[in-house]
């Protein structure tokens, strides 16, 4: 038990922080919007049931009714079609939740370019940097784009051409499903595909390649200029939903403090 307890007692010096990485989830909370046909998930609200009155006097409690797939959420394998036969939400193993984290930032690439597509060329011109893609890890996407994380209109900046939100290409992420070690990849963006990911082939490609190879994807993230670029432990822990596609999620990073 001696690395636990070296663990806990890190954490209760400040040795190793614990940084929150999630979008607080309330009613402003910004959400995907599909164009029609497409049917949208509720966003989140609360529904109060008693507030310590004659329903309950001493207690306040509430029901929540809210989609799967609103603010910082965890993807399943069978959100996507070509994971179906995949882990639902509470199926996926408690170890493949938690693991190192590396971010790769492409705040400048983005401002110059809100469509801006991560490339296979630059992961590994990455990883000739700061070494390979870590075991059961996840790859983090800092893209600045939490920075709209309160703005439902900026966070999907969308136009009469769709939405310009930052993504990947999708021979990164065929790439990344089949000839990476990863656990997951994780975007501060509303989803794992860029806004115009539709227009790619096959559409979607980050949850067609990942979902359907058992990796796992998070968005909506904050923070992760906090992070380290290498270093970092990330925590991952959504509702354990039966048959659930995705789950909103509690994302935590533990880091070390150098100084």
């Amino acid at each position: 038990m001696t690395a636990l307890t070296d663990l806990a007692a890190a954490l209760a010096t400040g040795r190793v922080r614990v940084i929150d990485l999630t979008n607080p989830l309330s009613a402003q909370t910004p959400t995907l919007r599909l164009p029609e046909p497409f049917a949208n998930l509720i966003d989140f609200s609360l529904e109060t049931v008693s507030e310590y009155d004659a329903p309950g006097p001493f207690w306040k409690h509430a029901n929540i009714h809210t989609g799967e797939h609103i603010g910082t959420h965890l993807d399943a394998p069978v959100h996507w079609i070509t994971g179906r036969e995949g882990h639902d939400v509470s199926s996926i193993p408690p170890a493949r939740l938690l693991g190192p984290a590396v971010v790769i930032d492409i705040t400048a690439q983005v401002a110059d370019d809100p469509d801006f597509l991560l490339d296979i060329a630059h992961i590994e011109e990455w990883q000739e940097a700061n070494g390979p893609l870590p075991e059961n890890g996840w790859l983090l996407v800092r893209s600045g784009w939490d920075r709209f994380s309160d703005d439902q209109d900026a966070f999907l900046n969308a136009d009469e051409t769709g939405s310009h939100t930052p993504g990947i290409t999708a021979a990164a992420a065929e790439w990344l499903a089949t000839q990476t070690p990863l656990s997951g990849f994780g975007v501060e963006t509303v989803g794992i595909d860029a806004g115009r990911g539709a227009e790619l082939d096959p559409p979607f490609p980050a949850h067609y390649h990942l979902l359907g190879n058992d990796k796992y994807g998070i968005t909506s993230l904050q923070n992760l200029s906090h992070l380290p670029t290498t270093g970092a432990v990330l925590v991952v822990a959504p509702l354990p939903i039966v048959g659930g596609t995705a789950s909103p999620a509690r994302v935590l990073a533990l880091v070390e403090e150098t100084a």
